[in-house]
């Protein structure tokens, strides 16, 4: 490791702050790009860039729990149901108490907690680098995750910004041994999305290596000790769960509600037929293009074993790629569901450090520029369901 600061001890929280400033401020100039770009883009097709954000697709439903609370369930003509209660919590209680404190609506209280947990997964993102690779290698992930084809997310009213927040900085506190940090942050993951259990999943692994006796001394003695850690982290996952199984009469309620939405988890079998069918129809470039993605997912996984990765990153990513790539639902989500994955980026994050700092600068630029017009296309075309 080249650089093993501690921003929340070693330094006070301004030190730390402007160590991360550099990252933190190129995070929100490609954002504030890609914003740009959506808005041109919508003068010319006559959609603002703001109903975009805020009031489309997934971020009505938010809205919608936030107004309203649970219990909307909305009835397709092909006599599919769609229940609310798929949808975690976090995020809309999030926007009913901002918009309660503050002069915004529900829909504007989402846009400004996803643009705050944006700035605080790059912070989080950038400090778990730092801490492990050095300073450059952390503005460059910070930089990389934000220009991900699918970054223009980060900057809706979805709960991906959110999440990678509290995943990025759950692993942070399970690299400095802060375990009832990492089980609370987990447990607020597990509020978020169902993905959570990728950040219950890396508390309990990391954990249970530490209980080990020659892993910690006397974790069980001490109150901040592993073994809490893994108690307090699934809370958040198994109440949502444990809660609407309740509210819906049956303990698999909420995956007979995800089945529902045509989600689900059967080892990938959907998606494999789902690419096959792309290879072998009318578009066989499209199936190729999906294998690249694939192999390229399983190649970066490689290369962060190789990179002798901390046990925490790599169950993270490693999870939220299987729960990504093996489920059953809508497959134009699965880039956006990978999105929490960020360790993925570090073998290129570490690459990118490694050079001087002009191509690198120009290297992310273009790729900020493709990602702002690609963001710009996609949401004015189908879009992230």
């Amino acid at each position: 490791m080249l650089d093993v600061a501690d921003p929340t001890t070693a330094q006070p929280v301004r030190a730390a702050l402007r160590r991360a400033a550099p990252a933190l401020l190129a995070y929100a100039a490609v954002r504030l790009l890609g914003v740009v770009v959506l808005a041109s883009w919508g003068l010319v097709e006559g959609e603002g860039w703001h109903q975009l954000l805020s009031a489309r697709w997934d971020s009505l439903w938010y809205t919608r729990i936030a107004e309203e609370g649970y219990g909307y369930t909305l009835y397709l003509p092909d006599g599919r149901i769609h229940s609310n209660l798929a949808f975690f919590p976090l995020l809309p209680w999030l926007e009913r108490t901002v918009a309660a404190i503050t002069p915004l609506a529900p829909a504007d209280a989402g846009l400004a907690v996803s643009w705050f947990s944006s700035l605080a997964a790059a912070w989080g993102i950038f400090a778990v680098a730092d801490r492990l690779y050095g300073r450059r290698t952390g503005i460059a992930l910070a930089v990389l995750w934000a220009v991900l084809p699918t970054g223009i997310v980060q900057s809706m009213a979805y709960s991906e910004s959110l999440f990678t927040a509290l995943a990025a900085w759950a692993v942070y506190a399970l690299l400095t041994r802060r375990w009832v940090w990492a089980g609370g942050l987990a447990a607020l993951a597990g509020l978020t999305r169902p993905v959570g259990l990728a950040v219950v999943a890396a508390v309990w692994v990391t954990a249970a290596v530490a209980l080990r006796p020659e892993g910690w001394r006397g974790p069980w003695r001490s109150p901040s000790g592993p073994a809490l850690g893994m108690a307090i982290a699934p809370l958040g996952w198994l109440g949502y769960v444990a809660w609407t199984g309740a509210r819906t009469g049956s303990p698999l309620g909420y995956l007979d509600i995800q089945h529902q939405w045509g989600n689900g988890f059967d080892g990938g079998l959907a998606f494999a037929g789902f690419v096959r069918d792309n290879l072998t129809g009318p578009f066989p470039l499209a199936g190729i293009g999906l294998l690249a993605a694939i192999a390229l997912v399983g190649w970066l996984y490689v290369l962060c074993v190789r990179q002798h990765q901390p046990l925490p990153l790599l169950v993270l990513c490693g999870v939220v790629a299987a729960l990504a790539l093996a489920g059953s639902g809508y497959f134009g989500s699965k880039p956006r569901l990978l999105m929490p994955a960020f360790p993925l980026l570090l073998p290129p994050a570490a690459a990118l450090a490694r050079i001087r700092t002009t191509p690198a600068a120009l290297i992310l630029g273009c790729a900020a520029l493709a990602s702002a017009v690609y963001g710009a296309f996609w949401l004015h075309g189908s879009g992230p369901p």
